[in-house]
């Protein structure tokens, strides 16, 4: 059984895009119609700008969905998904390629997305850190020990959790966890406390839009970061999709589900190939690949 992944925020690249829009026809109309819907010519930042212009909130978000959701459109009939999933910004790409949301409202929804999450970190001064070589238990277990709000929030793969909360919670949690025998504790370059209750007034934001979106039925299961199981009602996934600024990216449950669930290739639709290498650590037994661009 085929499963198709999509990556989330880090993956942009300077260029990212522009084999697309040069190579493909119908890249090229949705890459325009994308800088309608935005108001600003999104593809000059993705084509032409520098690194730092790519990490302009506003424009990271949007241009990795774009990367993926565009890919996944280009390969036609030989997108043949049974499953799909998305890594934190990556599951409204997976939403639009598995026919939940139509291109124009998941770019809307992105396009939200960002800001409401933008607005939430400017609140208060919050951070996430990778933590490497503890068992999940183990970081959850200090988490919750530690003062402050700090709590699991991107379980990557065996060995990778991803923590979140405010700066003084991150930092003496890092200290406990090196403490604990962690390999590496170590704060992210990152603009706030992405999946962790700081999260709450962009998530409500958020749920506002969602709420006003249609949302279809899809042409395949999607394994939701909230849930890690297989959801394929159009009311659930919208549920689920509304909690989960706030709640933890399960990804390592979420690819041990598919493979039970009989997930024998992961094809990996946007940028980089981060992934894939998650994929692997998770189960070194499964197969995976990159889409390519058709044209």
């Amino acid at each position: 059984m085929n499963a198709y992944i999509f990556p989330g925020q880090g993956a942009q690249f300077t260029g990212m895009g522009l084999d697309l829009y040069n190579q493909s026809a119908l890249a090229k109309q949705l890459f325009e119609q994308a800088n309608d819907i935005l108001g600003f010519r999104i593809t000059d930042i993705m084509f032409e700008g520098s690194a730092e212009d790519l990490k302009q909130t506003k424009v990271t978000q949007p241009a990795i969905f774009l990367y993926s959701v565009i890919l996944a459109k280009t390969l036609g009939d030989s997108f043949k998904a049974d499953m799909v999933a998305g890594h934190s910004l990556g599951e409204l790409s997976a939403l639009v390629a598995n026919g939940t949301l139509t291109f124009e409202a998941g770019l809307t929804l992105v396009s939200k997305r960002a800001l409401a999450m933008q607005k939430a970190c400017e609140k208060q001064p919050s951070t996430m850190a990778a933590v490497l070589g503890l068992e999940d238990a183990i970081v959850e277990d200090i988490c919750s020990k530690t003062p402050g709000v700090v709590v699991a929030a991107n379980y990557n793969c065996p060995g990778q959790l991803v923590i979140s909360g405010d700066v003084d919670a991150i930092n003496a949690a890092c200290v406990a966890l090196t403490a604990a025998g962690a390999r590496r504790a170590l704060v992210l370059p990152v603009g706030g406390a992405f999946h962790s209750p700081l999260m709450e007034p962009a998530r409500e934001e958020l749920a506002a839009a969602i709420e006003n979106t249609m949302f279809s039925e899809p042409k395949c299961p999607i394994y939701q970061n909230v849930t890690a199981s297989a959801v394929s009602g159009a009311s659930q996934i919208k549920a689920n999709l509304m909690l989960q600024l706030t709640a933890p990216v399960r990804w390592t449950q979420s690819v041990q589900q598919m493979i039970a669930d009989g997930a024998t290739l992961f094809t990996e639709v946007g940028p980089g190939n981060v992934l894939q290498g998650l994929v692997k650590k998770i189960d070194g037994n499964a197969q995976t690949t990159a889409a390519q661009i058709s044209a």
